[in-house]
């Protein structure tokens, strides 16, 4: 029992951790595609007129 009470609060900072490091890579953008962005414009299935 006494491992479980070493355990969890481990499995609890390792969690909060990824929870963190998921949060960093979200607010500075990593998931942003400026490339994809730039080939749908030269792509024929780009349109240009605004939408109604």
């Amino acid at each position: 029992m006494t491992v479980l009470g070493l355990l969890i609060p481990v499995s609890l900072i390792l969690g909060g951790l990824g929870l963190w490091g998921f949060l960093y890579t979200l607010r500075s953008e990593q998931y942003d595609d400026p490339d994809g962005d730039a080939q749908r414009i030269l792509s024929g299935e780009y349109d240009d007129r605004p939408k109604d």
